[in-house]
């Protein structure tokens, strides 16, 4: 079976630099230090109120970073223009809300087929490989499809959630469907990558599933960084993907 990529998110390491103010820590050493623990991509969202990642971080990321940078993105022209500027390896259009503390649910592209068809373009020309972050849902899917993305990333949130709160029943239900919907972004020819809310106690079915090829984890693996370690928590995350995926 293919390996498994991780996707490194370094947002929240820039929520702790932007709570004091200053420099400090720095999100571009981070992404240095999950380059060398063995990060396959860095992906850093740059919001609309630039709570967290700056745009000096962007340039410093696209300037030193030997691995893929996976920029998310609102569906916004500043955003566009920023993304066309800097022609990161991946751009991932995700929905955003101000008043949300995370990215909550998945984009809704069947109502906006036309727009979102029209705002990728550009990025797709310009080289990028254009994703979309999205609900296990059959519809929202083909709609993705047929508007052009070549990548869909799956919102496991729900999953991470209904484990995290005991519901097991929701828990397994979520679970199926990212699993049939993998399958089912995989037959249309989509590269289906996968993330939010991931754990070390919930990554390992999806890491198990064959049609995944990537991970993007972040406020967990900072958050497990306090104790351990950035470069222990990746190296860990690393450790149980690769057992779920058969390839250690």
């Amino acid at each position: 079976m293919q390996k498994l990529r991780l996707g490194v998110n370094i947002d929240h390491v820039a929520t702790v630099r932007n709570a004091r103010g200053g420099a400090v820590p720095d999100p571009l050493r981070a992404a240095a230090l999950a380059e060398a623990a063995g990060a396959d991509g860095i992906t850093a969202h740059l919001r609309e109120d630039r709570r967290h990642i700056s745009d000096a971080d962007i340039d410093g990321l696209m300037a030193a970073l030997t691995v893929p940078l996976n920029f998310e993105m609102a569906a916004t022209e500043e955003m566009q223009k920023i993304a066309l500027r800097h022609r990161p390896h991946a751009v991932c259009i995700v929905p955003e809300k101000r008043e949300e503390r995370t990215t909550e649910g998945g984009l809704e592209v069947a109502r906006e087929e036309n727009r979102l068809a029209h705002f990728i373009a550009p990025l797709r020309e310009a080289g990028c490989r254009v994703s979309i972050f999205i609900a296990a849902d059959r519809r929202q899917i083909e709609a993705a499809h047929r508007i052009g993305a070549q990548v869909i990333e799956l919102h496991t949130g729900a999953y991470c959630d209904a484990h995290a709160e005991g519901r097991f029943e929701d828990r397994d239900r979520e679970m199926a469907a990212i699993r049939d919907m993998a399958e089912h972004a995989a037959g249309l020819g989509l590269e289906v990558h996968a993330g939010h809310g991931l754990t070390y106690d919930t990554v390992a079915p999806v890491a198990a599933l064959a049609q995944v090829v990537e991970l993007n984890i972040g406020h967990f693996l900072i958050g497990e960084a306090i104790f351990t370690g950035l470069e222990a928590a990746i190296a860990e995350m690393r450790r149980r993907m690769d057992d779920a995926r058969g390839t250690a």
